[in-house]
């Protein structure tokens, strides 16, 4: 799904009313329509509701919602935003709709914001959309700073009023949103973490903008959707052997962290590898024998951590770091790495933090790589940034300088392509703040990468695949209970899903 700028959506807007045809003050009602269904289906009437409404066509879809809203016997009070006379042309029909089966207030200045909400309230923000280009101030900033303050319910229709899609907002002016219907696609600012504090939830609405228009268009940016990942998941032939999935090197593990080795390795058979080997420190040994028989193991010589590298020709696909720590000499084993095998490897925890540590290593790592920091490890490879934007920008460059994937994880986890693509997961959940989960998604990638997925498949596929299972380990036993093994757990039903809701799979490898 595409993730598209205020002035591509505009666009698209007006390429369909141009192209449906539709008038404007139609697809306005449509959209309108449609943000009840949706209010319908997730609230009662027994609240209050307030909708307050600027004079563009933001606006504009408050005001017919309001109408809407009142004929399905609502209790709702409509208000008008307002600093000066000028009103868009839709905004100006539907407020004589409405004005003409209910009383539309006006608020000009503070000692208008009289009304008594309250927390078993709902405001309906519609006071500006997503064009906004410019700080909020006045009586609209006072008005954003009553309804923050209200305790209510508050859903903003289609953007939070005062909050840039495409870049930062001032914080001190933007409404603070219980959830946001956005019509169509997703934007930008939904997906950056800087902007919690305004978007708790986002849901999306279709509201028939033209699909060819918008599949034509040129971003950047994609949110990753169920139908999108269906067609990358290869199907299985009848004739197919282990060797067909992949043979995967694991270098993982020290004293004290061989639970980090076991995480990545099971995860790694449950997403389908053929072949898993995990080479590790000699403390290992026993451990990884007694819990995972399916994996082959790999010692050093070293007891506590790892200190070289084993044979690596047979290897489809490598991942390295979970548990690895940051010995001395350990850092020689990421420099034998780099220095001996050439295909596209995966990059993990203290690996990350190795690379960071000699900015060396980046010239080495082979084209195609993933590299798959928290937040935290992503400061280490590139330093300070003022803003979650610049820490994108910051996240492409690297992408496109080294040839590299990134995937910075976190909620709605991004993947920076070498080519400047980015996408956006749209699986996952709070529960996954929990030691090992990171482990595991080193080896689900890994497994994909050997199975001969590209790389951007492998990246793409496994962070979805990640967060999927953990939605379903969530639904049973919630988001405080969940432990990365349940995600492993997990992992089969989340692959079966997609496959049985997608109706459709990739080419056989």
């Amino acid at each position: 799904m595409k993730i598209l700028s205020a002035e591509q959506i505009r666009e698209a807007d007006k390429y369909t009313i141009e192209n449906e045809p539709i008038k404007s003050i139609d697809l306005m009602e449509r959209a309108s329509r449609a943000f009840v269904l949706w209010f319908e289906s997730n609230f009662n009437r027994d609240r209050n509701v307030y909708i307050f409404c600027g004079t563009g066509n933001n606006g504009g879809d408050g005001m017919a919602i309001g109408r809407i809203l009142s004929f399905r016997k609502w209790t709702v009070k409509t208000i008008t935003v307002k600093k000066s006379a000028k009103r868009s042309q839709d905004f100006t029909i539907n407020y004589l709709k409405l004005a003409e089966v209910r009383q539309v207030d006006n608020i000009e200045k503070k000692a208008d914001l009289n009304f008594n909400i309250n927390e078993n309230s709902i405001v309906i923000d519609a006071i500006f959309g997503s064009g906004l280009v410019r700080e909020i101030k006045g009586i609209y900033a006072e008005v954003i700073d009553f309804l923050n303050n209200t305790g209510a319910t508050i859903i903003s229709v289609d953007v939070p009023s005062g909050l840039f899609i495409d870049t930062l907002s001032p914080k001190k002016t933007v409404i603070k949103a219980d959830h946001v219907l956005s019509f169509q696609l997703p934007k930008l600012a939904f997906l950056v973490p800087e902007n919690s504090n305004f978007i708790k939830n986002w849901s999306i609405a279709n509201i028939g903008l033209d699909q060819d228009f918008i599949n034509a268009q040129q971003t950047n940016y994609e949110y990753i959707d169920h139908d999108f990942v269906g067609q990358l998941i290869r199907p299985r032939r009848k004739f197919d052997h282990k060797t067909n999935f992949g043979r995967i090197m694991l270098m993982s593990g020290s004293y004290g962290k061989m639970g980090a080795c076991i995480l990545c390795a099971k995860a790694s058979m449950k997403a389908g590898a053929g072949l898993v080997t995990a080479h590790i420190p000699k403390c290992g040994y026993d451990i990884l024998q007694t819990t995972i028989p399916e994996v082959m193991t790999s010692t050093d010589f070293e007891k506590r951590f790892l200190t070289a590298i084993p044979e690596l020709d047979p290897y489809d696909a490598i991942g390295i770091g979970p548990g690895i720590g940051q010995n001395i000499d350990t850092y020689e084993v990421i420099a034998q790495l780099l220095d001996h095998y050439h295909k596209p490897i995966v990059f993990d925890a203290d690996a990350i933090n190795i690379i960071a540590d000699e900015q060396s290593f980046m010239r080495k790592l082979p084209e195609g790589s993933i590299l798959t920091p928290h937040p935290g490890e992503f400061k280490r490879l590139v330093g300070f940034w003022n803003d979650d934007f610049e820490r994108l920008e910051q996240q492409i460059a690297i992408s496109k300088e080294f040839k590299t994937y990134i995937v910075l994880k976190g909620a709605h986890t991004s993947i920076s392509t070498p080519e400047g693509k980015v996408y956006f997961n749209s699986t996952g959940n709070p529960g996954m703040a929990t030691g090992g989960s990171g482990d595991v998604l080193t080896g689900i990638i890994t497994a994909l990468l050997g199975q001969q997925y590209p790389p951007e498949h492998a990246a793409v596929l496994g962070v979805y695949l990640h967060g999927l299972a953990a939605d379903l380990a969530v639904e049973q036993l919630g988001e405080e209970g969940l432990i990365a093994s349940d995600i492993i757990d997990y992992l089969p039903k989340a692959f079966n899903k997609v496959k049985n809701q997608s109706g459709k799979f990739g080419d056989p490898a």
